[in-house]
């Protein structure tokens, strides 16, 4: 990682499919140790913005970096600092839990005894240390969910995105997911940015981004973010928001939250 450089910064980022424009001019920044939530409705153009820090699709305008490393010139040494859980599940069902982990390890070149030893620690810490050998078709929607969030932190990465990651999950599996990532941002300075439609993901964060038809509205902490969008609690701001042919301009909404 670059010394002094943000784990992620996003400049006019751009993408329009025909006529549709997903995502317009959006810019962020994500510093270390940061946990932020990009909160937006559906079709907000959340999974758009992933797809684009992903490299999965390239941007019509606008830059990416991560940990200092363009995505445009250096796109390789970029998602080396990238985890990501996707909205839907990406894991071999027939594979066991061991398996699927090795193989993402060996993606990105982790030497076997590194490897061995982070499967073994954080499958433990994530209470799947006996589950290591079981087909991943056998395991809980939320215990898949946790193999996936170890797969994603296996290499350690400083950037970390988690995309609608709750989808399907009961209560307490999106508590215990919660606190995984959290503990991971307090224990190597990660920094993540969680996308959800559910306001109540957003209310513990240190940051809240909305999105709404491909602009950045608000980006603040909670209560900053509420107070701009005009309401008593972030739900009923969200909502009022979101609610509104026409979105505000991000500047102005920055202006107002300070």
């Amino acid at each position: 990682m670059t010394p002094s450089a943000p784990t992620l910064r996003v400049e006019g980022l751009t993408k329009r499919y025909g006529a549709r424009t997903a995502l317009d001019a959006v810019s962020l920044t994500l510093e270390r140790a940061s946990f932020a939530v990009l909160l937006g409705p559906n079709g907000a153009g959340k999974s758009t913005l992933f797809q684009l820090l992903t490299g999965l699709f390239v941007p019509d305008a606008g830059a990416i970096e991560v940990a200092g490393h363009s995505m445009r010139d250096a796109a390789t040494r970029a998602l080396r600092h990238i985890g990501v859980v996707f909205q839907q599940m990406s894991l071999d069902l027939d594979l066991s839990v061991r398996a699927n982990l090795r193989f993402h390890a060996d993606l990105h070149g982790l030497p076997r005894a590194i490897a061995a030893a982070r499967i073994a620690e954080r499958c433990a810490a994530a209470g799947l240390g006996n589950d290591l050998e079981r087909s991943v078709r056998e395991l809980s929607g939320g215990n898949r969910r946790k193999v996936e969030l170890v797969r994603a932190l296996l290499h350690e990465p400083a950037l970390l995105l988690m995309d609608e990651p709750t989808v399907g999950l009961d209560p307490k599996s999106r508590r215990d997911l919660h606190a995984t990532v959290r503990a991971d941002v307090t224990a190597r300075g990660t920094a993540v940015l969680w996308a959800t439609h559910l306001v109540e993901e957003a209310a513990p964060a240190d940051r809240v981004l909305v999105l709404h038809k491909g602009k950045l509205l608000a980006d603040g902490e909670p209560g900053a973010v509420t107070h701009a969008l005009g309401g008593d609690t972030l739900e009923e701001a969200f909502l009022r928001a979101t609610a509104t042919a026409t979105a505000p301009r991000p500047d102005t909404i920055k202006e107002n939250a300070t």
